[in-house]
C-alpha cells in the first residue's frame, strides 16, 4: 500500500492521462507507459466512476492467474509491462541458472524513474476547474460531491494537456477519498505500483551465486518474502524510531477514523462512511517500466565563455532546418583547445527545453592517451541511463535496442571527442526529434552519408579573444597595458584553452604585469612556434608556464596525476598517489584548478579530469621529472586502492561468494564504507573504466597478483550489470595473470577465471569458446583434486550443450556433475544440474522423466533456502507437467510461480513463464489466451534481451495466424 501524497496521486494521475489510446496519447501531461497507462486509467476511472465501468475493467486481482482473477481477460489484456520498472534476472539462452550457474548470471538491479508528467502540475491549480474541485470536495457526503469529481475527470480526459484540470483532478481526489475509503484503498493501491525504485538496488532477488564460486549460506529472516515455501506474508517493516511513533496499545483493535492528539481546542467531527470495499491488487507484470526522469548529463559550461555568437546562431539555424524524418546529426571539428566541447554543451543547455526527455554524454576519447570508448561501451551506459533492464551481448542488439527505446524520445545526444565515423553511427538515436553532436578534431565525412551537417570551429578572432582573456584577468588590468595584452592574446593564437591559462596565471599573480607573460610567451614560443598547424604550440607555451608557477606540492602532484591510467579521480586518488593527507591533496587539488590545469566536474568519485592537451602535457612532466620507481608508486597506490574498494563493494554485493586472498603493496587506508548495496553497485558502474584500466596496467607492468585480484573482485559488476565485452577482456587478462603469478593460490585463481570468464561468454553466447574454457577448468580442477569444481565445469559443458541443441552431451554432462556434486555434498549444485536436466528431458520429448527430475530440484533447492532457483524449477515443473498430462497440477505451479517471479521483480523469468503459460494455452486451443501471455511476454523481454523478443514475437504470428500448437 502507498502513502496517498499529493506527489504520489500527481504522479498517478499524470500517468492515466498520459497513456497511450487515451485522449493523451503520450502526448499530455505524462508519457507513453503503454499498457500500464491503460490499466491505471480505467482503474482510475472505475474509482471515481464506479457505476459507469464495465465489470471487466475494474481491475486485475492476483498476482498471476490465481483465485478470483476479476481482471485477467480485462482491458489491459495483453500489453505486459515491466514490473514496476524492476530488471530482474536473465537468463541468456533460455535455460539454467540465472544467476551464473554456468549460466548468463543475474541483473536484479532495481528499475528507476520519475513517471513523469507531475512536475509541472505541482501548484494547488487555479481557475474555474479548481473552483470546482473546491466546491466538490466541500459539503457533506452526498452524490452531488461524486458527480462534480466525476466531471473533473471526464474533462481532464477530454483535455489531458491543460494542467488546470490535472491539477484541480487532484485536489478533488485528495479532498474526497477520506470520505470514500474504496477510493482510498484504491488510490493507495496505485500510488504503490506506480512508485519507482532504485536503480542500482540489489533488490528483492537473492544475491547472485553460481556453483563454481563457493558461497556461504547467507543470514535470512525466518520469513523471507522471496522465499516460495513461506506464505506468512512479507516480513514487517522497521517500527519508526521513539521520537516518531504513535501507537495505540493494549491489543486495541480500531476500526474506522482514529484520532490522537496532545490538546484538541474547538470540535471535531467524524463522518461515517460504509465499511471499505476491498479493491484487488493489480497483477504486478502488467505494468510498465516506470519512465526513468529526464537525464540531464552535459558538462557544465565554463564561467567566461563568450564571444561564441555566430557559431551558436549558426547552430540553432541547423536546429529550425532539421529533416523531420531523421535526427539532426552534427559535427563539430576544429583543432585541440579551440573549445568544441564548451560550444556544443552551452548550446545544448540553452536549448534544453526543445529535448524535454533530457540530454545524454558520452566521451568517446578519441584523441587521448586511454583506449578508446568503444560503441557497445556507450550504448550500454545509454541504455542504462535510459531504464534498461539488461543490455544484450552484441552491439547490434545493443544498436536496436537504442533506437527502439529512443524512438518516440526528444533527446540531446552529445558525443565528445569521437576519433572515426564507426564510433559515432551506432550511437544515433531511433526518433526523428533528437539531436545527436559530434566533437571531433577530424572532420568526420563518413557522415555525410549519415545526413550529418558539419560545423567547423575555427580559432577565435582578436576582439573575442581579447574579451575572454580581459574576463578571466580583469577589464582595468588589460586597459592599463593595452599592447602587452594585445601581444599575449596573439602569442595564444586565438585558442580559448591558451587563453583561459594565461588569464589563469595572471588573476593568480595580481601584482605581475601582464608584459611579463608577454615575454614569458615568446621565449618559449618563438614566431615559428606559434604558426604551428593546429595551435597545439600555443598551448603547450601556455601549459609550461602554468606548471612552472606552481608550488613544489602541485608540481608534483600534477606530474603523478599525469601517470595515472585513469580517466577520472577523485581527491582519495589523488590523495592516494602522492601519499598525502586528504585535506592536503584537497588544498592542492584546488590550485590546480585555479591554474585552469584541472577540470572540477563535481563532487564523486569522477570529480576531477584532465583535458586531453593536458594530460598529455602532465604525463610528458612525469617522464620527464619523475624516476620510473616513483611513478610506478603512485600508479600501484592507486591499483592498491582500487582493489580495496572493490573488495568491499563485493564483499557488499555478494556476501555469500568466497573471495580470494587479497595483497597490497601499498595498504590503502579502509574505504569508506558504502551505505548499502545500491551505493557499491554504483560506485562499481561508475568506476568501470577506471577499474578496467587497472586491470590493463596491472597486467602490462607485470603485478600479476594484482590484476587477478582486482578482476575477481568485480564479479558484482560483471554479474549484475553484464558488460560483457569488459567481463570477457577481464577475465582473458586475469586467466593470463594468474598463469604467470607465483601467488600461493594462483591455481585457484585460474580455476576461478575460467568458470566466471565462462560464465560471461556463455552469456554473451560465444558457446563454442565457452566450452573450451569449462574443457581447461575440467582439466585443471582434475589435477588439483578439486571435485567441486570439477562438477562445475561438467555442470557449464552441460549447460553450453543443451543451448547449442545437443541434448546427449548435455545429459551426460549433468549426470556426471550431479554424481560428483552429490559425492562432496554440494546439495544446491544437484538441485542447479537437476533443473538444466528436466529442461533438456522437456526439449526433448521426455516430460514424465521431467517432472521427475524437476520434482527433485524443486526439493533440493528450497532445502537450502534459495528462492530464486525453487522458484524457476517450480516453473519448468509446471510446464513439464502440463505436457505430460497433468494441466490443472501444472497451470497452478506456473501460476504461483509467475506470482513470486513477479514480486522478486524477476522480469526475464516472469517473461518465460508467461511464455510456458502461452504454450499452455495454445496446446489446448485457446488461442485468445496464447495471445495474451506471448503478448504480455514479449513486453517484457523488449526491456531485457530483442533476440527473445524476435523470438516471441514470431511465435505470436504463429499463433495469431492459426498455424502451430505449443512447443
Amino acid at each position: 500500500m502507498g502513502a496517498v501524497t499529493r506527489v504520489g496521486v500527481l504522479e498517478l494521475v499524470a500517468m492515466a492521462l498520459g497513456g497511450p489510446g487515451g485522449p493523451g496519447d503520450g502526448t499530455g501531461p505524462g508519457h507513453d507507459w503503454g499498457a500500464g497507462a491503460r490499466y491505471v486509467r480505467r482503474t482510475l476511472g472505475a474509482l471515481i466512476e464506479p457505476a459507469a465501468a464495465p465489470g471487466a475493467d475494474a481491475g486485475h486481482a492476483g498476482a498471476g492467474r490465481t483465485g478470483a482473477d476479476a481482471g485477467a481477460g480485462g482491458a489491459d489484456g495483453g500489453h505486459a509491462g515491466a514490473g514496476a520498472g524492476r530488471a530482474g534476472a536473465r537468463d541468456v539462452g533460455g535455460a539454467g541458472d540465472a544467476e551464473g550457474a554456468g549460466r548468463a548470471g543475474a541483473r536484479d538491479a532495481e528499475g528507476a524513474g520519475d513517471v513523469g508528467g507531475a512536475g509541472d502540475a505541482a501548484d494547488p491549480g487555479t481557475g474555474r476547474a479548481a473552483a470546482g474541485a473546491g466546491a466538490a470536495a466541500s459539503g457533506d457526503d452526498s452524490p452531488g460531491d461524486d458527480a462534480r469529481l466525476a466531471l473533473l475527470w471526464r474533462r481532464a480526459l477530454a483535455a489531458p494537456e491543460d494542467p488546470r484540470y490535472l491539477r484541480a483532478l487532484v485536489d478533488g481526489l485528495l479532498e474526497r477519498a477520506p470520505a470514500r475509503p474504496e477510493l482510498m484503498a484504491g488510490l493507495s493501491d496505485l500510488v504503490a505500483l506506480v512508485a519507482h525504485q532504485d536503480p542500482y538496488s540489489p533488490g528483492t532477488a537473492p544475491s547472485p551465486t553460481d556453483p563454481g564460486r563457493p558461497h556461504r549460506p547467507p543470514e535470512t529472516d525466518p520469513r523471507d518474502p522471496r522465499d516460495p515455501r513461506d506464505l506468512r506474508g512479507p516480513r514487517a517493516a522497521a517500527p519508526p524510531s521513539p521520537a516518531q511513533a504513535n501507537s495505540l496499545t493494549g491489543g486495541t483493535q480500531v476500526h474506522g477514523p482514529a484520532i490522537q492528539a496532545g490538546d484538541v481546542h474547538g470540535s471535531i467531527h467524524i463522518h461515517t462512511a460504509p465499511a471499505p470495499v476491498p479493491v484487488a491488487l493489480p497483477d504486478p507484470a502488467r505494468l510498465p517500466p516506470a519512465r526513468p526522469p529526464a537525464l540531464h548529463q552535459l558538462p557544465p559550461v565554463p564561467a567566461h565563455f563568450t564571444s561564441r555568437g555566430p557559431d551558436l546562431a549558426a547552430l540553432g539555424a541547423l536546429l529550425r532546418q532539421k529533416p523531420p524524418t531523421a535526427p539532426l546529426l552534427v559535427v563539430v571539428n576544429g583543432p585541440p583547445g579551440v573549445g568544441k566541447t564548451t560550444l556544443v554543451s552551452a548550446w545544448l543547455h540553452a536549448v534544453a527545453e526543445e529535448f524535454p526527455d533530457g540530454q545524454v554524454y558520452a566521451d568517446l576519447h578519441g584523441h587521448s592517451a586511454v583506449a578508446p570508448a568503444e560503441p557497445t561501451e556507450v550504448l550500454g551506459q545509454f541504455l542504462r541511463a535510459l531504464g534498461a533492464a539488461s543490455v544484450p551481448a552484441e552491439v547490434a542488439e545493443q544498436t536496436s535496442l537504442w533506437r527502439s527505446m529512443t524512438a518516440g524520445l526528444r533527446l540531446a545526444v552529445m558525443l565528445d571527442n569521437a576519433f572515426t565515423a564507426a564510433q559515432v553511427r551506432p550511437l544515433l538515436p531511433g526518433g526523428p526529434d533528437s539531436v545527436v553532436v559530434v566533437t571531433s578534431r577530424n572532420r568526420l565525412t563518413g557522415l555525410g552519408v549519415d545526413g550529418a551537417r558539419f560545423h567547423p570551429l575555427g580559432v577565435l578572432d582578436s576582439d573575442a579573444s581579447l574579451d575572454l582573456f580581459a574576463r578571466g584577468v580583469g577589464r582595468r588590468r588589460t586597459a592599463c597595458e593595452p599592447v602587452a595584452t594585445r601581444r599575449v592574446v596573439e602569442l595564444c593564437g586565438g585558442l580559448p584553452l591558451a587563453l583561459c591559462l594565461a588569464a589563469a596565471r595572471l588573476a593568480a599573480r595580481p601584482r605581475q604585469p601582464v608584459q611579463a607573460m608577454a615575454d614569458a610567451l615568446g621565449r618559449d614560443a618563438g614566431p615559428l612556434a606559434v604558426l604551428t598547424v593546429g595551435g597545439e604550440a600555443a598551448v603547450r607555451s601556455a601549459l609550461d608556464l602554468s606548471y612552472a608557477a606552481l608550488g613544489a606540492a602541485a608540481a608534483r602532484l600534477y606530474r603523478r596525476l599525469g601517470a595515472l591510467p585513469l580517466r577520472t579521480f577523485d581527491t582519495r586518488a589523488a590523495a592516494t598517489a602522492c601519499a598525502l593527507p586528504e585535506d592536503e591533496a584537497e588544498r592542492l587539488l584546488d590550485e590546480l584548478i585555479e591554474a585552469n590545469l584541472l577540470e572540477d566536474a563535481g563532487p564523486g568519485p569522477d570529480g576531477f579530469r584532465f583535458h586531453d592537451l593536458v594530460r598529455d602535457h602532465a604525463r610528458a612532466q612525469a617522464a620527464a621529472a619523475e624516476s620510473p620507481r616513483s611513478s610506478d608508486e603512485a600508479v600501484r597506490r592507486v591499483c592498491d586502492l582500487y582493489l580495496a574498494t572493490a573488495t568491499a563493494a563485493e564483499q557488499l554485493l555478494t556476501p555469500a561468494q568466497f573471495v580470494l586472498s587479497r595483497d597490497y603493496a601499498h595498504p590503502p587506508a579502509a574505504p569508506a564504507p558504502f551505505s548499502d548495496g545500491a551505493s557499491a553497485l554504483r560506485w562499481l558502474d561508475g568506476q568501470r573504466q577506471n577499474l578496467m584500466a587497472c586491470v590493463r596496467t596491472a597486467a602490462e607492468r607485470a603485478w600479476y597478483d594484482t590484476a587477478w585480484q582486482l578482476v575477481d573482485a568485480c564479479w558484482p559488476l560483471f554479474l549484475r550489470l553484464r558488460y560483457y565485452d569488459l567481463w570477457i577482456e577481464a577475465h582473458e587478462i586475469g586467466l593470463a595473470c594468474a598463469r604467470l603469478s607465483r601467488h600461493p593460490e594462483h591455481r585457484e585463481a585460474e580455476r576461478q577465471m575460467l568458470n566466471s570468464g565462462a560464465i560471461g561468454l556463455t552469456a554473451a553466447r560465444r558457446t563454442d569458446t565457452a566450452i573450451g574454457w569449462y574443457e581447461d577448468a575440467l582439466r585443471a580442477a582434475r589435477a588439483a583434486g578439486d571435485v567441486r569444481g570439477e562438477g562445475q565445469a561438467l555442470h557449464g559443458l552441460g549447460t553450453c550443450h543443451h543451448d547449442a541443441g545437443r541434448p546427449e552431451r548435455a545429459d551426460a554432462y549433468l549426470h556426471r556433475a550431479i554424481g560428483l556434486w552429490e559425492s562432496c555434498g554440494y546439495v544446491r549444485g544437484v538441485g542447479l544440474s537437476l533443473i538444466v536436466l528436466g529442461e533438456v528431458l522437456l526439449a526433448t520429448g521426455r516430460p514424465s522423466e521431467a517432472v521427475d527430475r524437476l520434482v527433485r530440484a524443486h526439493e533440493v533447492l528450497a532445502g537450502v533456502n534459495d528462492p530464486h532457483d525453487t522458484t524457476r524449477a517450480l516453473a519448468l515443473l509446471g510446464r513439464a507437467r502440463v505436457v505430460a498430462g497433468d494441466a490443472e497440477a501444472g497451470l497452478a505451479e506456473l501460476d504461483r510461480a509467475l506470482g513470486l517471479f513477479s514480486a522478486a521483480g524477476s522480469l526475464h523469468w516472469q517473461a518465460r513463464t508467461l511464455e510456458m503459460l502461452g504454450e499452455s494455452a495454445a496446446d489446448r486451443g485457446d488461442r485468445a489466451a496464447a495471445l495474451d501471455h506471448f503478448e504480455r511476454a514479449l513486453a517484457l523481454h523488449e526491456t531485457t534481451s530483442p533476440a527473445d523478443a524476435r523470438r516471441v514475437r514470431d511465435r505470436l504470428g504463429e499463433v495469431a495466424g492459426g498455424s502451430g500448437s505449443g512447443g
